[in-house]
């Protein structure tokens, strides 16, 4: 059932409280992305503070990735189950609070369990935030329209935390964990009056709780592994024993969604080309950008010794495109369809990646980085918000939570691995000299990954582009059929 909101929004009119109810949404979304990109910077002067070692700083942002995409299947499903709103507003405070803490700590220990946290309360307000918008804004137009504006906020906050991170960082580190805190507060009052209550799944015939207990273990191990290996070693008996458990885990999962009467994840979404590229092109986007950002990162203030505010300015463009394209994406969407502009974005990432590979120890920032920082923003303009369109079209309203926890875990997962992929590849090309040109060849490298998996991602879209041509029929309609209807359609065959 959709929420009594989306009558106006259906003659194209938002009101007030609509507006309100995808401010706070947006802002919630703002600070999961914030969040993400905010600490970097600050970690040089966390490990001073606090004496901590390098392996230790690791674990301040691996420990937030690993209650974010360890949980986000479990937080989807529990949106749709208990509530979305219910579940959005007790994350929301849950991260107000780790927010808090983490600013307020004075041990490494403390500070990486406020990050898990952190983690764990956004594994549950960002499924339960994206399928509030889904069953609140009718599919088509005005659905496009909420979630351009939706997917915008989180690029931008991912953008503008590198920016702030060098501001604040420059008085304190401390403001870096404590700038959420106060805006979740803000968002959660506003959402106590303006977020519409839902209904909670009927006759959903209990809970899942081996699922649950079963796929949050198996993405915590995934995550915990992939971010572990570069460490440890990709080719060491920890890293491969795990990588087994990781596999029995997920057959094991599989079995139970398989015969569970209220699965985790019905399996039957999957079976949908569309939806299963929506997820693919989560992961190659995603991981795509989180190896670049760290390479030029690196390659920024390590070789060319710009200051983390002048790398955090260089990176601006890219953010400023995505805030301005915000009220059209939407649009664009409803005139050319999904598939054609993430495959057009994904092209414009692989061009962006390919031109960065120019890059010397002397570069000239307007010729050589400023044209790629401007398609990488074109680029996550037009497929960050596709993705989301494209994985939510056509299903249920029931179970909207459960595939945006899906796509989110596809985002993450994506990010942990191809970072992990990246690292690995750089430190493989490393050579004992260090000199400037040996680090900046071995970061080209890592580059070159990069640029593949986005072309990856470009190919895994293209299939959809000729599916289309094929057979011309709104994927949408494919994605998902509901269990009950699966069960009819299979007794009127047993009759027949």
């Amino acid at each position: 059932m959709t929420s009594p909101l989306t009558h106006p929004s259906a003659q194209g009119r938002w009101t007030p409280r609509l507006w309100g109810t995808l401010l706070v949404l947006c802002a919630a979304m703002f600070l999961d992305a914030l969040d993400v990109s905010m600490v970097g910077v600050a970690l040089p002067s966390i490990g001073s503070e606090l004496d901590l070692s390098t392996s230790t700083l690791q674990w301040i942002v691996s420990g937030y990735i690993l209650g974010y995409g360890g949980l986000l299947l479990l937080g989807g499903r529990t949106a749709d189950l208990l509530g979305r709103r219910q579940v959005f507003l007790v994350a929301l405070g849950v991260f107000a609070l780790a927010s808090l803490l983490g600013g307020l700590v004075d041990s490494g220990p403390l500070l990486i369990a406020s990050r898990f946290i952190k983690g764990l309360s956004a594994a549950f307000t960002a499924p339960a935030g994206l399928s509030i918008i889904t069953t609140t804004f009718a599919e088509g137009p005005l659905r496009n329209r909420a979630l351009s504006i939706y997917t915008t906020c989180a690029a931008t906050g991912f953008s503008m935390g590198l920016v702030l991170s060098g501001l604040l960082t420059e008085a304190s580190w401390r403001l870096t964990m404590l700038l959420p805190a106060p805006i979740a507060v803000i968002a959660l009052l506003a959402g106590l009056k303006l977020i519409p209550r839902s209904e909670r799944e009927k006759d959903h015939r209990g809970y899942d709780i081996p699922g649950a207990i079963i796929g949050t273990a198996s993405m915590l191990l995934l995550v915990f592994t992939v971010v572990q290996a570069p460490e440890v070693g990709w080719g060491s008996a920890r890293t491969l024993l795990s990588f087994v458990a990781v596999a029995v885990l997920l057959a094991v999962f599989v079995a139970i969604e398989r015969r569970s009467p209220s699965p985790l994840i019905r399996l039957g979404v999957l079976r949908s080309g569309s939806q299963i590229r929506a997820q693919l092109g989560a992961m190659a986007f995603f991981g795509s950008y989180v190896g670049f950002q760290f390479m030029v990162t690196l390659y920024m203030q390590s070789l060319l010794g710009w200051s983390a505010l002048h790398t955090a300015l260089a990176f601006l463009p890219a953010g400023a495109l995505v805030a301005l394209s915000s009220t059209k994406v939407g649009a664009i969407v409803d005139r050319y369809g999904t598939p054609r502009l993430i495959a057009a974005g994904f092209a414009l990432m692989v061009v962006g990646y390919a031109l960065f590979l120019r890059v010397d120890l002397d570069p000239v920032y307007a010729a050589v980085i400023l044209p790629t920082m401007l398609l990488i923003g074109a680029a996550c303009a037009l497929v960050f918000p596709s993705l989301n369109i494209q994985a939510t079209n056509g299903v249920e309203d029931h179970e909207q939570g459960m595939v945006s926890g899906l796509l989110n875990t596809s985002v993450q997962v994506g990010g942990a691995i191809f970072l992990a992929v990246v690292t690995a590849v750089v430190t493989a090309n490393s050579s004992e000299s260090s000199s400037p040109q040996d680090v900046l060849d071995s970061y080209r490298s890592g580059l070159v990954v990069v640029t593949g998996i986005a072309l990856v991602g470009l190919l895994i879209t293209l299939t959809g582009l000729r599916t289309r041509r094929t057979r011309p029929v709104q994927e949408s309609i494919l994605v998902v059929r509901s269990v009950q209807q699966e069960t009819e359609e299979a007794k009127v065959a047993v009759v027949d």
